[in-house]
């Protein structure tokens, strides 16, 4: 088992994650040996959907369909036509004061552009990813919060539409953040279900971030045994000291 691939196993056991966490990586070559996809997307987060289950090399020509998803990762060779679209697109949201120009031009995108994205578990991955994300419940997200601030020493952003704006955001800022998605991410991934939201962690320092995770999450199972034996007491007319409140959880 490589080392990616037991960090793997290693954060997936400590949030319990029913997806698989997903290695993004930015590449400037053509990756050999890594799948292609196989059918057109809507958009390009649903490759990270895909991701989760095996490794795809996408480029510029994967993605024609999703131009914010274009704008936001800076693809080399993006059809020419995807200015328009992009053009179009922002402004049917504009009609419906959904996003302003302000607003646009306040978006992360990659400062470097690649030739591809590759997408995968991170199980499987040989090199260093440029972020991982997971897909994580409101009590998985506590602890994911708990954890990355002690890490990158401030809480993780929690950023909103569109979804694929967290990538750059974690790239270019070299931390990691959240995101509670978009509706147009929504409405293509399953895995992004309403009681869900996204992390991306920055892949420099994903072993730091791990042993954070399992010490928090380590720490929770304690905590949560601890409260909830003292709610049960003092609801039931008890008055424990947090002495003898600890002293129930030996």
């Amino acid at each position: 088992m490589n080392d990616f691939a037991q960090l793997a196993q290693r954060v997936e056991r400590a949030l319990k994650l029913t997806t698989p966490p997903v290695a993004v990586a930015f590449r400037d070559t053509v990756a050999t040996g890594v799948g292609t996809p196989h059918v057109p997307v809507p958009a390009g987060c649903s490759f990270w959907e895909q991701g989760a289950r095996t490794t795809v090399a996408t480029n510029a020509e994967d993605h024609k369909h999703c131009s914010i998803g274009l704008h936001t990762h800076g693809l080399a060779d993006t059809p020419s036509n995807q200015r328009h679209e992009l053009e179009v697109t922002l402004g049917a949201m504009q009609g419906l004061d959904y996003v302003r120009p302000s607003e646009v031009e306040a978006l992360p995108v990659m400062t470097n552009r690649s030739r591809q994205i590759v997408y995968g578990p991170l199980r499987d991955s040989t090199e260093r990813p440029c972020v991982v994300l997971l897909f994580a419940r409101a009590s998985q997200g506590l602890i994911l919060s708990e954890a990355l601030t002690r890490v990158d020493g401030e809480m993780p952003l929690a950023m909103g539409r569109p979804a694929c704006a967290l990538i750059p955001e974690v790239v270019n800022r070299s931390r990691s953040a959240s995101s509670l998605g978009c509706c147009g991410a929504r409405a293509y991934l399953d895995a992004l279900s309403d009681d869900i939201m996204l992390w991306g962690l920055f892949g420099a320092r994903l072993k730091e971030y791990v042993d954070a995770i399992e010490t928090f999450a380590k720490a929770n199972l304690i905590l949560d045994q601890f409260h909830a034996l003292r709610r049960a007491a003092i609801e039931s007319g008890e008055t424990p000291t947090v002495e003898q409140s600890l002293a129930r959880l030996k």
